[in-house]
């Protein structure tokens, strides 16, 4: 039992050693092969670690032959790797490369017919208008709202501002309003 343990680790530490061997030589082909195609040293090592997990799997698995050497091998299944990886990531568009290039047409957006919306705001009262106009135009947070309106802390504003749009949603409501009944 003891002898079978002292074979299995001088046997892990032949192949490693033997795998940094290939490691230190086939590092350089890969890193050089990923940096031509606009991957950086992190993709290079990435992807030959990925390269030498297959290659440990295959190995292991007495089914596959290899037949070249194991370099080679490992080269090739890191540049097969590559490739996949360059396929999936050129299928993906980040928006941050192409949210400078929109341009939204100025009559996209229907326009408010503001006189109208007006209207039915008033009928909540000045209070809750204030409070709206406040928080929607001003951009107060609840706290800086409640001292500048006199209520008594946010939470209290912040209950008022719930009332006062569900008075402007009864409104609409009883009115029977849609959202075309406010744009022009």
């Amino acid at each position: 039992m003891v002898l079978e343990k002292e074979i299995d680790e001088i046997q892990t530490e032949v192949c490693t050693d033997e795998l940094k061997e290939i490691y230190e030589s086939v590092f350089p082909t890969i890193a050089k092969f990923v940096h031509s195609r606009n991957g950086s040293f992190e993709d290079a090592k990435d992807i030959l670690h990925d390269a030498f997990v297959v290659y440990l799997e295959k190995d292991s698995s007495k089914k596959s032959s290899i037949r070249i050497s194991k370099e080679a091998y490992i080269v090739g299944i890191a540049k097969h790797l590559w490739f996949q990886k360059f396929k999936r990531d050129s299928k993906q568009i980040f928006l941050t490369d192409f949210e400078m290039d929109i341009v939204i047409p100025n009559d996209f957006y229907p326009s408010v017919n503001e006189s109208h919306l007006l209207r039915y705001l008033e009928l909540t009262g000045k209070k809750c208008l204030d409070l709206l106009r406040t928080f929607y135009y001003d951009d107060l947070n609840m706290s800086e709202l409640a001292k500048k309106l006199g209520y008594r802390n946010g939470h209290s504003a912040s209950v008022q501002k719930y009332k006062c749009l569900d008075k402007i949603r009864n409104v609409v409501k009883t009115k029977s309003l849609s959202y075309e009944d406010f744009t022009d």
